[in-house]
This record gives C-alpha cells, sequence and structure tokens, in this order.
C-alpha cells in the first residue's frame, strides 16, 4: 500500500460519505435496501449499546471503504462471535490493501471483546475478494440455507 490508510469507527458526520459506497455495495449484490432500513442501520452502527459497529477507510482525508460487524453470543463458546456482515472498498483504490485492513480491524475489536470468532459470507461469484479471505481466513465447509421472512 503506497498511500497509509486510516482505519477508523463512524462518526455521525461520515453518513453522507458513507452513503454513496453501501449504496454502490447495494449494487455490487443486485439489491436495494429500503431508505428506512438503511436510516435504522446507521443509527444502530452509532448506538454504543448496540452490538453492531462499523469503521471507515481513509485514503487521503477521503473514505474509500467500510465495514460493518455484529457481535453475538454462540452456544459452541463462552465467549461472543463477530460476524462480518458487510465489507466494502472503492474500486478505485482496490488492491491497495484496504479489505485486509478493515478485516484486521475487525479481528482486533473482536479480540477486544473477548469474541473466539469472527466470520463472513460472501457470493460465489465474487471471486475477487476470495483471494484476499483466502489469505486471512480459513473456509468453514458450511453451506448457507436461508428462507426469506
Amino acid at each position: 500500500m503506497s498511500q497509509p490508510v486510516e482505519i477508523r469507527l463512524f462518526t455521525a458526520q461520515d453518513k453522507a460519505a458513507w452513503l454513496p459506497l453501501w449504496k454502490a455495495y447495494q449494487d455490487f449484490y443486485k439489491t436495494t435496501i429500503a431508505d428506512n432500513v438503511t436510516d435504522l442501520s446507521w443509527q444502530r452502527l452509532l448506538d454504543a449499546n448496540e452490538p453492531m459497529n462499523g469503521a471507515l477507510a481513509i485514503i487521503d482525508g477521503k473514505i474509500t471503504g467500510f465495514v460493518h460487524y455484529i457481535r453475538h453470543r454462540s452456544t459452541w463458546s463462552t465467549g461472543g462471535y463477530c460476524y462480518l456482515q458487510d465489507l466494502y472498498v472503492n474500486p478505485n483504490v482496490r488492491g491497495k490493501g484496504l479489505g485486509r485492513a478493515l478485516i484486521e480491524h475487525v479481528y482486533q475489536a473482536a479480540a477486544e471483546a473477548d469474541c473466539s470468532r469472527v466470520y463472513w459470507l460472501t457470493h460465489e461469484t465474487n471471486t475477487d475478494a476470495m483471494v484476499l479471505y483466502d489469505r486471512v481466513a480459513d473456509k468453514s465447509g458450511f453451506i448457507q440455507y436461508r428462507k426469506m421472512l
């Protein structure tokens, strides 16, 4: 990474810069999240009493990526788990270590919260990201099933 990257937690002032990245993330996954859900998620990400957190990747003062993560209990561990729910880096700055830096931020935050595991999902077509994921984590072998309610 040629330029230094800053990783920091969200602040209320970051919403205007985060929102276009959040929309681009949705476009990547060919989905649309309702504005009221986005607004509620933003409130939760800023609320210190919520298990949700978010961090930004910043280069030269510009927000270029984000990660959202959620801590939760587990029946398999005395410590909690941490689900890395969303990770996005602006395509113009990919390959500069921002994705790795955001994942490392989550690892550190999870360890500080006594979590015993960080895990995430990605789509099978997200092969570029999987190159990084294969370097920083192990595939679980599990297949996700879901039913929309």
